[in-house]
């Protein structure tokens, strides 16, 4: 039945599918218009700031799929997340907390647990980077659209968009007094509440205020505290100034703030032991955890809530200028974010003889400055162009704390039956713990420029360069009062400097003295274009990208001698190839592209075993390359009828592994393996109706696929490890259905998620008690419903 559903999708799809269209001025969509809303624009008109300047979509000369605002509303997670569902390229690794989450693009991105490490996927809103890929994760609330640029994307973005960029733009103030009320109730206890209000105070100044809460009991059972986790309560808000004090100048401040408390993600143990069968013990622990059922498990049973308690906030200050002819842009941002990781890392609900009770907590505090200057010329004249200059700093610390608990058997000889250190028969039991404080702060300069040179009405050259400067320093101490299994022993520069000089027991020339690293590196990054129009209606581009992401340490609380070497840059050519093809009078938009890339020196999260504990590694895992073809597609064949999707072929796989340092040659990820989150073929396809009636009340009907194949969840050499931790190919289906007034000012809509209940991992990881599997399972895993009111004003 499986193999038939996959089947049907994908013949759905390969009927041509793609991104959810937006436009500006501000999207008017079903879920989003106003009283005094105008027809959405055609397809063919959508316009996009891709590249730093206002321009239509099909005249960009690269791969770039649309989200409006309402689609991304529509999502089981209003999220960077949800957006997973609808744009074909893009994946998500899900975990315990935000902070180690991560974006894929074409099969590429950057998962790390490091604190000294970039994403490969650059997140930016209202025009700030977000030097960390997780402050991103978070609630997107009164978004106008969100632009995924895939590929390398250096040339304008900068170092931490080698795989590309996801530009996320918040709607704007306008000068009509308006807003919205919106509140939704999905089953499971989940209660979402959204407002805003656009308030011109006066012709020239104009505010936005928006507003948000949600809340979610949980989708994972934990027997041991006795209810539902993997839930979250979610608050905060966004304040927009616009200051237009006469048509040469512009002034735009926004300042957001957010706070998240989630107990999510606990990890399931999905499976049996698998390593070490037969051994004395290594199934023990299985009698008191819930029987395995693999992605289908919904319990665990824990006696420390994994949870993270999150805080971020940030200002920007836009100012636009015109010079002449020219626009002169500068962006003023900062940026703080908290964020505090609780985990049980034992996934058992108490100490046992042989088996460890660990927990963690991890505290990390980040603020980035970043200061952005450029100068834009008018379109469309014999040269066009975009110069800049860019410099961040940003900052980061931990203080990662793991508490242990271990004991022993009376006698020596462990129990065939699971005994807790609280029987008699242990002796008596000793807390290991290790506190580690690392940080590290990212210094980056760079300059800048793109231009079109527009050979004639419908050809044209585009060519740029970015030239970077970076400086990385990290920093790192671990302090360990007693030691003991899944414990490290104390480290800082008096150990480095003693096992540099190959001293024995290097731990005893422990100073107190933080360890120190720096790397620096240098960098050009370019972009040459051709560009033709076919016809009236369809061009053709051709594109080569020089990719660049700087250098990186491996700092994080596990951190040994062998882990202290500087990662080196990450480097990529790039080549596209696209059609961009606009039907019908603008309302139907058919965009093809292939692409080729190759990665050198790329930066990945390798397994290791450190101290009894698997962890991972941050290395240059070698040369990795991804090929495929995409296709995007809107089609509005009539005022109240949209389809839109998309999908994708992506061979993502490593070409050539460098072993880390240190580590056994024997560590090799064989050539042809496949990058992690990038599934073979993936394609999702929506489509919406708006039935007029000619009454006072219009119907709304919505539905929503999206299909992909297998994907790899962990990277590793062992082919045992990858085949279990292979996420198998699913499809999802939603509906939605509403009614609401002809004049848009009252909406009620009802949905149904995941409609054939198809159950799914988000992640898979080795590492569990007995050599078992750890599993993630999303919200989306399970069919539920939901309702939603709004009130526009």
């Amino acid at each position: 039945m499986k193999r038939i559903y996959g089947a049907s999708m994908v013949a759905l799809l390969a009927g041509g599918v793609m991104p959810v269209s937006a436009q500006e001025p501000p999207v008017q969509t079903a879920a989003s218009a106003g009283p005094d809303a105008a027809p959405a624009a055609a397809p063919g008109e959508i316009v996009v700031t891709a590249q730093k300047r206002s321009e239509r979509l099909q005249e960009v000369p690269l791969a770039v799929s649309v989200v409006n605002g309402a689609a991304l509303a529509a999502q089981g997670k209003p999220s960077i997340e949800g957006a997973v569902n609808l744009v074909p390229s893009l994946n998500f690794l899900k975990s315990g907390t935000t902070l180690n989450q991560s974006i894929f693009l074409r099969g590429v991105g950057t998962a790390t647990f490091s604190i000294a490490g970039e994403p490969s996927v650059s997140t930016i809103v209202d025009g700030v980077v977000y030097s960390r890929a997780g402050e991103a994760f978070g609630d997107l609330v009164d978004i106008d659209r969100m632009e995924v640029l895939r590929g390398p994307q250096g040339t304008l973005f900068g170092k931490n968009a080698s795989a590309g960029v996801i530009n996320i733009v918040s709607t704007q103030p306008t000068r009509d007094f308006g807003g919205y009320v919106e509140s939704s109730y999905y089953s499971g206890n989940e209660f979402r509440e959204r407002a805003v209000v656009n308030v011109p105070l006066s012709t020239t100044l104009l505010t936005r205020l928006t507003g948000f809460y949600g809340s979610y009991d949980g989708n994972i059972r934990n027997e041991t505290v006795g209810h539902k986790v993997n839930g979250y309560k979610h608050y905060g808000g966004r304040a927009q100034v616009t200051w237009e004090p006469s048509d040469a100048a512009k002034f735009a401040f926004i300042a957001d703030y957010h706070h998240n408390n989630d107990d999510c993600c606990a990890e399931i143990i999905g499976t049996g032991p698998l390593t070490s069968v037969g051994a004395p013990g290594s199934s023990a622990a299985f009698q008191v955890l819930p029987t395995p059922k693999g992605d289908k498990s919904r319990r665990i049973d824990q006696d420390l809530v994994t949870r993270t308690k999150e805080t971020g906030y940030g200002f920007s200050l836009q100012g636009d200028f015109t010079l002449g002819t020219q626009t002169v842009t500068s962006i003023t941002a900062y940026r703080n974010w908290k964020n505090t990781e609780i985990r049980d890392g034992d996934w058992l609900p108490q100490a046992y003889i042989g088996f460890n009770q660990l927990h963690d907590f991890g505290p990390e505090t980040s603020h980035t400055f970043s200061q952005e200057i450029r100068l834009t010329s008018p379109e469309h004249q014999f040269l066009s162009y975009v110069v800049g200059a860019y410099y961040s700093n940003a900052y980061s610390e931990r203080r990662f704390t793991r508490n242990d608990q271990v004991c022993t058997a009376v006698g020596g000889v462990t129990p065939a039956t699971l005994t807790p250190c609280s029987s008699p028969l242990a002796n008596p039991s000793t807390f290991p713990t290790g506190t580690a404080d690392f940080g590290s702060r990212f210094k980056n300069l760079a300059f800048f420029g793109q231009g079109t040179l527009n050979l004639s009405s419908r050809f044209r050259f585009i060519g740029g360069a970015r030239y970077t400067s970076d400086q990385l320093d990290v920093f790192a101490i671990r302090e360990t009062p007693l030691s003991g299994p899944g414990i490290n022993p104390n480290f800082d520069q008096g150990v480095y400097d003693a096992t540099a000089a190959g001293l024995a027991n290097p731990g005893s020339y422990s100073n107190g003295v933080p360890w120190r690293g720096k790397a620096t590196s240098t960098n050009w990054s370019g972009k040459a274009a051709l560009q033709y129009d076919v016809t009236r209606g369809t061009t053709a581009y051709v594109s080569y990208t020089r990719g660049y992401k700087g250098p990186a340490f491996n700092v994080f609380y596990n951190l040994t001698y062998t882990g202290t070497n500087a990662i080196s840059p990450e480097t990529s050519n790039s080549y596209e190839a696209g059609l961009k093809n606009t039907l019908f009078g603008g309302k139907l938009v058919i965009n093809v592209d292939a692409f080729y890339a190759k990665y050198h020196n790329f930066q990945a999260n390798n397994p290791d075993l450190v101290a009894g504990v698997v962890t991972t590694r941050f290395t240059n895992a070698g040369t990795v390359s991804t090929r495929g073809a995409e296709t995007d597609v809107i089609w509005r064949p009539v005022r109240d009828l949209s389809f839109t999707g998309g999908i994708a072929y992506t061979d993502a796989h490593v070409d050539r592994f460098k072993v880390a340092p240190g580590a056994a040659p024997t560590a090799v990820i064989p050539s042809g393996t496949a990058l992690t989150y990038a599934p073979k073929w993936k394609g999702s396809l929506s489509a919406d109706y708006r039935w007029r009636t000619g009454g006072a009340i219009d119907v709304f009907l919505g539905v929503q696929g999206n299909y992909q194949t297998k994907q790899l969840s962990q990277f590793s050499p062992d082919p045992v490890v990858r085949a279990l931790t292979t996420i198998h190919a699913y499809g999802l289906v939603n509906l939605s259905a509403g009614i609401g007034d002809t004049q848009d000012r009252y909406r009620l809509t009802f949905q149904v998620r995941n409609l054939t209940d198809e159950s799914f991992a988000a992640a898979i990881q080795s590492g569990g008690p007995g050599g078992s599997y750890r599993y993630q399972i999303p919200r989306d895993a399970d069919r539920y419903w939901g309702v939603t009111g709004r009130v526009n004003f």
